[in-house]
């Protein structure tokens, strides 16, 4: 058993915040009380100093197993992912071959079982991400699919899509949307702004995602599906979502750090490690997501990890490289230094965003830490600093964030009872 003493709970889900300890065994979680003595043989951790909470959740990594393993595979971003305090991650479909029938959906969980995270799929709506015929969603969801999406590509068929939306909501499955119409797109990974100025290009403009929004949190409303919008990027977006739950409760956004993090400007100071889809904008844009984040229109943080190989992010011109950057190891750090230390969050709702919103909106048995629950925690300093470094526990090294200092150092990650980081 693993008894964890001293330790500032926050369990967003059940709006604990206090001082706590926890003990562990058989992978759930024992009892949470104000003092457990400790037993002989149990493996104590002095949390003093600590914040404990449930292990983070991401709904979009991409962890390009199968087809593009030399940029990450399931082991090592399982590693990434529980270097940064995540116990429980839902894996992007946009694999080579895509995951679009239930023998390779079944693989790459059987791969996933493996290792020492909860490793969720997604599967593809459509087959090969072609945009032109619908996977058989009901076989998706028995071989264990938990998301339908075509992430890297938008489904641009509005007939196929709304049918899609009403087959998913008949097999109980949420639709998540890469918003970004490619008409609108001269290159694409950088705003159509001062980014685009600078570098003498025309860009990415907003209206690429807000456009295609508009038009499917329409579909949602219509239809009653469960619709989530990834990595909104723009203003208009966000209100579009703000307006669209009003009428549709199902319908959800996601932030990603990077989209609260940074402006236009990172792809200056940093290049394509800073070029993703859909571009960083503007500190409007930026505030704008803050605020969907305060107000509960936005209530997932997912970090749209994307590996990619160091000799691809130095292709020139800076836009014809690919688009995206990591993002497991950083995402609690950015959300404290970015969201919670200048007040514009609490850590509770910080941690709500990456815990059980993003876990109850998919069905995760995660993201809360209750008595007879999985025993699946982070324990981290939020006042303590580190230096990111090029050294991840990811296969890559495609952050824009090399060189910072953050805060909130992670101690300790723990799933299904046993230690799998420790500082």
């Amino acid at each position: 058993m693993l008894l964890i003493k001293n330790a500032h709970l926050i369990d967003p889900a059940s709006h604990t915040d206090a001082a706590k300890d926890i003990l562990l065994g058989d992978g759930k979680v024992i009892s949470v009380k104000d003092c457990i003595p400790a037993e002989e043989g149990m493996h104590v951790i002095d949390a003093s100093g600590l914040i404990a909470a449930p292990g983070l959740v991401d709904t979009h990594s991409h962890f390009r197993d199968p087809g593009f393993t030399y940029k990450e595979d399931i082991h090592t971003g399982a590693l990434s992912a529980a270097k940064g305090g995540y116990t429980s991650v839902v894996m992007m479909a946009n694999t080579k071959p895509s995951i679009d029938n239930p023998e390779i959906l079944k693989d790459v969980l059987a791969r996933g079982a493996k290792e020492k995270i909860r490793i969720y799929s997604a599967a593809n709506v459509t087959i090969g991400m072609k945009g032109e015929e619908l996977t058989d969603f009901e076989a998706l969801k028995n071989a264990g699919a938990v998301v339908l999406t075509d992430d890297g590509k938008p489904i641009l068929n509005s007939l196929l899509l709304r049918g899609a939306l009403l087959h998913a909501k008949a097999v109980d499955l949420p639709v998540s949307l890469h918003e970004e119409d490619p008409a609108y797109i001269h290159e694409n990974g950088i705003h159509a702004g001062a980014a685009a100025e600078h570098l003498h290009i025309q860009g990415s403009p907003s209206a690429a995602e807000y456009t295609m929004i508009r038009r499917d949190v329409q579909h949602a409303i219509e239809t009653g599906a469960k619709l989530c919008i990834q990595h909104i990027s723009t203003k208009e977006g966000v209100e579009l979502v703000r307006q669209a739950k009003r009428h549709n409760p199902l319908i959800h956004a996601e932030a990603t750090p990077h989209h609260f993090s940074l402006t236009e400007e990172a792809v200056i100071r940093c290049g394509a490690n800073a070029k993703c889809n859909p571009p960083i904008r503007t500190e409007e844009d930026r505030m704008a997501i803050i605020r969907g984040l305060q107000d509960g229109t936005i209530d997932i943080i997912a970090t749209d990890h994307a590996p990619h190989a160091a000799e691809e992010k130095a292709v020139q011109p800076i836009w014809k490289a690919p688009s995206g950057m990591i993002g497991l190891e950083t995402a609690l750090s950015l959300g404290i230094r970015e969201l919670v230390n200048p007040g514009y969050l609490s850590m509770e709702q910080l941690l709500a965003c990456l815990t059980c919103s993003p876990a109850d909106y998919y069905h995760l048995n995660a993201g809360r830490i209750t008595e007879g629950g999985p025993a699946d925690l982070v324990l981290f300093d939020p006042d303590e600093h580190w230096t990111v470094t090029d050294h991840f526990a990811s296969k890559s090294s495609n952050s824009p964030f090399i060189g910072d200092e953050m805060p909130g150092v992670i101690h300790y990650t723990i799933c299904r009872g046993e230690i799998v980081y420790e500082q």
